[in-house]
């Protein structure tokens, strides 16, 4: 429902990254250090509460899940913000300079606050826009829409994979503070290579696009992709209940049950959570070549049908688990670390089918009147998905882990049904217009 930026239709865009246009480059690493510096933030934040401020830890506990819950319901707010008042871009700076002021803000003991509140804030004005302009560089019906997504989710990771082992060894090293100082120059590097480069960014949307939504021959096809984003963003939260378990049972998984011995070496529990961006990063360039040259006509059920493919392998994933913990037994035996490594191979893959194609299905079928909302609803699905994926993983010691892994993989299925039914519906609505 978006118009194409200006790379997109005045000639062929320049190849800069997986041979899109040179905006597409700006987001990525505007993207990429806002995750560096958020993520730098994340990995300190329990570690300074409880070592620098002297805080429980049942209260560092509650404040950080306070602020992350925040910066993941604010971009709701923030996308409705971009839309009706503040603009896209003016609304990327803001929500870039308020995080900037947000972690330098941090290093200072008695702001620690202020400053969570300006790094909640600041993200849920910056992400929404930010993720809709991607879309934005290309025309409706560009195939190199659902890649650049994908590109730009690689990003994500980059700055998510960088940011503990330069913000976190700075603070472990040398103080917190300097760690948070980091985080905040990753924060102002971003802002400046996005305003450096405005002149490759694609222009706010025109009046007339606006208008021309508001034709009532277009009522019932705006009505039929608000219903498909709803029903697409509720399968993803399905999908997160049993993907967000990698962060939290998996983690307590490979510490107690994972023999993680090699060579007289014992492999840190912590290094395993570097695989699933290690392997975004490795994987995301090998997927965009198999997608290109499958020459698939990139369509909602097309996408829809993507999306199913990889929650299916995500329940693989878990599948791999639920035999790990059949391996395992009732005493709770070590088993080998390849059992995660094939856990962790599988869910980055079913994990780069979904999100970065679910993040192109917003920006192409929101109406422009409030795309920047609608891109602010899919990190609601991540609030509700991580928060229903904790509820269950509070019953990680209650029932036997092979139980709990089939939850999670039931999960995932139940999601991959339904986006497979909601595409199959869409392909026989299309093909009897």
């Amino acid at each position: 429902m978006t118009a194409a930026g200006a790379t997109s239709t005045k000639g062929p865009p320049a190849r800069t990254l997986f041979g899109h246009p040179p905006g597409l480059t700006v987001l990525f690493t505007t993207q990429m250090w806002a995750e560096f510096s958020f993520f730098g933030l994340q990995a300190m934040l329990v570690y300074y509460m409880t070592k620098e401020l002297g805080f429980s830890q049942a209260k560092s506990s509650l404040i950080y899940g306070a602020y992350g819950a925040a910066a993941f319901f604010s971009p709701f707010f923030g996308g409705m913000i971009a839309d009706r008042w503040l603009g896209r871009t003016p609304s990327v700076i803001i929500g870039c300079t308020m995080m900037m002021f947000g972690h330098f803000a941090m290093a200072f003991e008695t702001l620690l606050f202020p400053a969570l509140v300006l790094v909640a804030l600041g993200n849920g004005l910056f992400l929404p826009p930010l993720a809709i302009q991607v879309g934005s560089l290309y025309a409706d019906d560009d195939p190199r829409k659902a890649y650049a997504y994908s590109a730009y989710y690689m990003g994500i990771n980059l700055g998510g994979l960088l940011a503990p082992l330069v913000c976190g060894t700075l603070g472990e090293l040398y103080g917190w503070h300097w760690g948070f100082a980091a985080a905040g120059v990753g924060m102002a590097v971003g802002l400046v290579i996005y305003c450096s480069f405005l002149r490759l960014l694609p222009p706010e949307p025109k009046k007339a696009e606006l208008a021309a939504e508001d034709a009532p021959a277009l009522a019932p096809v705006i009505r039929q992709h608000v219903v498909t984003l709803i029903l697409m963003v509720a399968m993803v939260v399905l999908f997160r209940i049993g993907y967000e378990q990698s962060g939290n049972v998996i983690a307590l998984w490979v510490s107690d049950f994972t023999d993680r011995s090699l060579g007289g070496f014992t492999i840190p529990a912590t290094w395993f959570q570097s695989i699933n961006p290690l392997l975004i990063i490795v994987g995301t360039p090998i997927l965009i070549r198999f997608w290109r040259a499958r020459r698939a006509q990139e369509t909602t059920p097309h996408l829809l049908r993507r999306m199913a493919i990889g929650c299916v392998i995500a329940a693989v994933a878990m599948l791999v688990m639920v035999l790990a913990a059949i391996a395992s037994g009732p005493g709770g035996a070590r088993v080998s670390s390849l059992w995660v490594l094939a856990y962790f191979v599988l869910l980055t893959l079913g994990e780069l089918y979904v999100i970065p194609v679910g993040l192109t299905l917003i920006e192409s079928l929101a109406p422009v009147r409030f795309a920047s909302m609608a891109m602010g609803a899919w990190y609601i699905a991540k609030f509700l998905g991580s928060l229903l994926a904790g509820f269950m993983g509070a019953y990680w010691q209650v029932i036997p882990a092979s139980t709990f892994f089939s939850l999670g993989m039931g999960s995932t299925l139940l999601a991959a049904m339904c986006l497979y039914a909601m595409a199959q519906v869409l392909r026989r609505s299309a093909s009897e217009r």
